[in-house]
């Protein structure tokens, strides 16, 4: 098939792996994909790692400053604005290409996809990873142009052919919005395992890192302050916890420092590390070092990348008992889950996981054949988004 992949994200973290793989993953099943993307090199930018947007555990650049200077509403007016330069460079793709559906990323404000669906009636699949305009209102200062963003958003969704969002949690937002349950397919994050394959041996791996001895607890990605790893660190300071805990933050962000500080108040500094920024290609030789992967916190509707990380390379996992993860996660089984409601839930999953080795070793199996039995790749889910695509056309 003739796919025209479009996006407006300009992030270097999970969003940037989810589209490059994706992309990838179409393309290893033989289909002909064309980007268009912001900026020149879009769609060298888009179909594989390159430069910095191989690097994991950072966080946007230019966007963010963008959006500090700006009065909010004249953000929101430009994010808006942005349509016409996007409907213009994909209108044109889509006549010089010709192909046989638009598959868009959906993102707030904007409307172009559709815009060229239905000027040029080429069929829309629109992949949504979370509620924007909940998630915008909520944080970063919230919204000015609610009622727009509001509209935006919701003509976007009713009017793609397919909706594919990430977990079942958001599909309903989806149907909430109007979209019809049978224009829904839920297609969750994946996994390329041959960025996997090459991981060293768990032993292997945490020698490289001078953890040998150690009981490992690991967490990867951009660290914020609601991720709940500070709850780590205080019940590695408990009676509760193992000597030989040691946590490993594969990633950077802007609780660094103040865990750093934490760690150094309860006589921790030497049990806890952050890499740092690090490469997509060395996620993998880092994670294989967990023996505990953490999932202490998780945004109700998403499909954590970090969860099929760990999945991948037979990880005992701990998390919360949320409906999203529940979709993937089963306690006892591949997780040990935890009730985000009850006090000290979690540092007594923690205690039971980290003390019983033959736990650990049963959710490690479990965790590792969950991408087979659900089916967790990106070539799974290109396979689904063809397969889709196919009966539109």
């Amino acid at each position: 098939m003739r796919i025209l992949y479009h996006h407006r994200t300009a992030s270097k973290d999970g969003q940037a792996v989810h589209i490059e793989e994706m992309i990838g993953a179409l393309r290893a099943l033989g289909h002909e994909v064309r980007v268009v993307a912001p900026g020149a090199a879009g769609d060298q930018a888009a179909s594989g790692p390159q430069g910095d947007s191989g690097r994991m555990g950072g966080d946007m650049g230019w966007v963010h400053r963008l959006k500090a200077l700006l009065p909010k509403a004249l953000y929101e007016l430009m994010e808006f604005a942005y349509n016409l330069l996007a409907y213009r460079k994909l209108a044109a793709a889509a006549r010089e290409f010709r192909p046989d559906v638009v598959y868009e990323r959906y993102n707030l404000f904007l409307l172009a996809g559709l815009m060229v669906k239905k000027r040029l009636r080429i069929p829309l699949l629109l992949e949504v990873n979370s509620p924007l305009v909940m998630e915008r209102s909520q944080h970063s200062g919230g919204l000015s142009l609610q009622s727009l963003a509001r509209w935006a958003e919701g003509v976007a969704w009713r009017g793609a052919d397919r909706v594919l969002p990430v977990t079942q949690v958001l599909a309903g937002h989806v149907v909430a919005r109007g979209v019809p349950p049978e224009r829904i397919q839920v297609i969750p994050n994946g996994i390329n395992r041959a960025h996997f394959e090459q991981a060293p041996q768990p032993l292997e791996a945490k020698q490289r890192l001078g953890l040998q001895e150690r009981l490992v607890l690991g967490f990867t990605g951009f660290v914020r302050d609601w991720h709940g790893v500070d709850r780590i660190v205080d019940w590695m300071a408990s009676p509760q916890a193992p000597a030989h805990t040691h946590l490993l933050v594969v990633g950077d962000g802007p609780v660094r420092q103040a865990l750093e500080q934490q760690a150094q108040r309860l006589g921790l500094a030497e049990r806890v590390s952050f890499t740092g920024v690090v490469h997509r290609d060395e996620v993998p030789a880092y994670v294989a070092a967990f023996d505990v992967a953490l999932q202490p916190a998780v945004t109700p509707y998403a499909s954590p990348l970090k969860l099929m990380e760990y999945l991948v390379l037979g990880k005992a996992v701990i998390a919360p008992a949320t409906p999203n993860l529940q979709e993937i996660l089963t306690h006892e089984t591949n997780a040990l889950l935890f009730d985000e409601s009850v006090a000290g839930s979690m540092e007594q999953m923690l205690t039971r996981l980290c003390t019983e080795a033959g736990l650990r070793e049963r959710l490690a199996q479990g965790a590792h054949d969950t991408i087979d039995r659900l089916q967790l790749t990106w070539l799974g889910n290109a396979g689904r988004v063809v397969s889709l695509s196919e009966a539109l056309v």
